[in-house]
């Protein structure tokens, strides 16, 4: 790696509200500040596994005022400057914003490198994650290039973006290096398996590499009136008037994902040839669900997961959460048990991506504690 790219900044995104984890995850602790898998969590876990590659100093996290507090708290490292909150939510390409002009008035310079990267995702392979980055962002210094690493399906699924990987590119420090033809919606079913048997697309992770200038240009073509309000409240970064110029101008952004601001609009161009993909094949998961912690934790199909005291007999396949309370499970197969101080949720493993609907449900009766 270049000196530049070895002084490349990772900005985490770790916002969201959780409602995927309930009753675990709340307002305050979504899924990204809970040890879902193993001792520390998700956010913890992202951070140390970038320590080879990216100092303190040069980590960020983007965040809301709700739950800024907590994400200091546990990276306190990183100190409470690079923790940056947002009053209200405006979707990533605004996250994404806000750090970049931190880096741009810390470095002085709109040429540094950035690595965007979720806070919630499991990786299985961190070394081979770590030399994949690198590659990125060698890739991403050589020019206004814009590079995404692409997860290769293992199974067709409706729940994920997908990439279309175009003609196969020069590789970079060993990796494999595809164009990136175009971005799609989540598809339907029928069209994911589509998909998956042309060998052509990997899923959107969300993973992003480029310099803060191609950023910056892209986002003043794409979403001029947020990129100016950016550069006005860049002027303040440092002052005592940051914290209500932030307040003012942050709700005028617009609320659009990068994915359509920057990434879906960069491959339409007429010289679309600097949007790039690098499949990565290191263990991903986006931890989803109950059913995909269970996945995770089994060792086999059929094993019984289960977190604090309990007894089970003739029970397969359940996933049993409930590290004060003892449990006990009597002929029961593919459950979720998910014990909290104020709730019991329990649903069969393949209905754990509706729990959502209980999230809603809640709001609707205003029951605010439980949120």
């Amino acid at each position: 790696m270049s000196e530049r790219a070895l002084s490349a900044h990772a900005v985490i995104l770790a916002g969201g509200r959780g409602t995927r984890f309930w009753p675990r995850s709340r307002t305050r602790t979504p899924k990204q500040l809970l040890n879902i898998v193993g001792k520390r969590t998700m956010l913890q876990q992202t951070v140390e596994r970038l320590k080879p590659l990216f100092p303190a100093s040069r980590v960020w996290v983007v965040t809301n005022e709700e739950q800024a507090r907590a994400v200091r708290r546990q990276v306190p490292r990183l100190g409470a400057s690079r923790v940056l909150a947002e009053p209200v939510g405006r979707n990533t390409a605004a996250a994404i914003g806000l750090a970049a002009i931190h880096i741009l008035r810390q470095k002085k310079s709109n040429d540094a490198l950035m690595a965007v990267l979720p806070a919630d995702h499991y990786i299985a392979q961190p070394e081979k994650y770590l030399q994949l980055m690198r590659a990125a962002l060698d890739l991403a210094e050589r020019g206004d290039n814009l590079v995404v690493l692409g997860i290769p399906p293992t199974r067709p699924d409706t729940g994920f973006g997908y990439i279309e990987r175009g003609e196969r590119s020069a590789d970079v420090a060993g990796a494999a290096v595809f164009l990136l033809r175009r971005f799609t919606e989540k598809p339907e079913l029928s069209l994911a398996k589509e998909y998956v048997a042309s060998g052509r697309y990997d899923w959107n992770a969300g993973m992003f590499f480029w310099r803060v200038s191609t950023f910056l240009e892209r986002l003043k073509r794409y979403l001029p009136l947020t990129h100016d309000a950016l550069l006005r409240l860049a002027e303040t970064i440092g002052t005592r008037r940051y914290a209500s110029a932030l307040k003012r101008i942050y709700p005028r952004l617009e609320n659009i994902s990068v994915d359509y601001a920057i990434m879906e609009r960069a491959t339409r161009e007429p010289d679309a040839r600097n949007v790039f993909v690098l499949p990565a094949e290191v263990g991903w998961s986006d931890i989803g669900s109950w059913a995909a912690v269970y996945e995770l934790l089994a060792k086999k199909e059929g094993d019984t997961v289960a977190v604090g005291r309990n007894f089970t007999l003739d029970a397969t396949g359940n996933f049993l959460w409930s590290p004060d309370k003892f449990i006990a499970a009597i002929g029961v197969q593919n459950l979720v048990v998910v014990e909290t101080d104020d709730a019991l949720l329990i649903c069969p493993r393949d209905r754990a991506q509706e729990v959502g609907k209980i999230v809603k449900w809640v709001e609707e009766k205003r029951l605010k504690a439980l949120l």
